[in-house]
């Protein structure tokens, strides 16, 4: 591994605490997301962190490679088994994974991060974290991995495209990595727990709010299909995004969206 800056500090493991996790260091990984599946899958229970100062081969959605430099960003993976919450409502948990984010960062800083549906991260129509959640099935029931890539001190020729941004780079004084990640999993308890006790309902009201998806001219990219071009009327109860190409309402559940029309 090579050596960080002396301006991007290593992670404090005494500050990382948050009721309700038990959160491991590791000084680098291929992919935090295996490491924490391949705990669930022996056995390990819900509430485990696993944090990494480098991530040297992550996945990202279509399998997409993910690679941070050494402490230069938050990437790591936790552990939820929603077993309250019925299948079928569990897609909504990458939507709730990218608003504790989006709240995380804007605890954290002064940025005015928002959410482009599903659940990218923006800041400045740039995007500054990435999810990626994962259903494992361990010796008592299915478990949720979820993977959080997060840049936070990344320079321009780090990042993996020209779309991609840092923290720092659209103007948050340095941040504190380790009071970053107890921000993160402090609202990810917040919105889980609600979102556990109404059995998978609720979560759409806080999340419209923070989606700048919703209003805007969009280009989704389907899975095996031809792109769909509409307005982004809204997000359904279900998270998905419903889209109007002008002839007819879409209700999409999955795609990747490029916002071709600013607010």
């Amino acid at each position: 591994m090579s050596i960080p800056p002396p301006s991007r500090p290593p992670l404090d493991p005494a500050a990382l605490v948050a009721p309700g996790w038990r959160v491991e260091v590791v000084p680098e990984s291929p992919s935090t997301n295996a490491d924490v599946a391949l705990r669930a899958r022996a056995g390990e229970a819900p509430g485990l962190v696993v944090v990494t100062e480098h991530q040297t081969a992550g996945r990202g959605r279509l399998d997409r490679v993910w690679v941070t430099p050494p402490r230069a960003a938050l990437t790591f993976s936790l552990l939820v088994r929603p077993e309250a919450v019925p299948v079928a409502r569990w897609p909504w948990l990458p939507l709730l994974t990218g608003l504790a984010v989006v709240e995380g960062v804007r605890r954290s800083s002064p940025l005015d991060a928002v959410l482009k549906w599903p659940n990218d991260v923006l800041v400045e129509e740039r995007k500054v974290a990435g999810i990626l959640v994962e259903r494992v099935e361990a010796p008592d029931g299915a478990a949720a991995v979820v993977g959080v890539g997060l840049n936070v001190s990344s320079t321009p020729d780090e990042l993996p495209v020209p779309t991609a941004t840092s923290l720092e780079l659209a103007g948050a004084p340095p941040v504190d990595r380790s009071a970053l990640l107890v921000a993160v999993l402090t609202a990810f308890s917040d919105l889980y727990g609600g979102w556990v006790g109404a059995a998978g309902q609720g979560l759409r009201p806080s999340y419209t709010r923070s989606c700048s998806t919703i209003g805007r001219d969009v280009r989704v990219d389907l899975p095996g299909g031809a792109p769909l071009h509409g307005r982004a009327l809204d997000v359904d109860e279900d998270g998905r995004l419903l889209v109007d190409d002008g002839s007819r309402v879409h209700a999409l559940g999955a795609g990747d969206v490029v916002h071709v029309r600013p607010v």
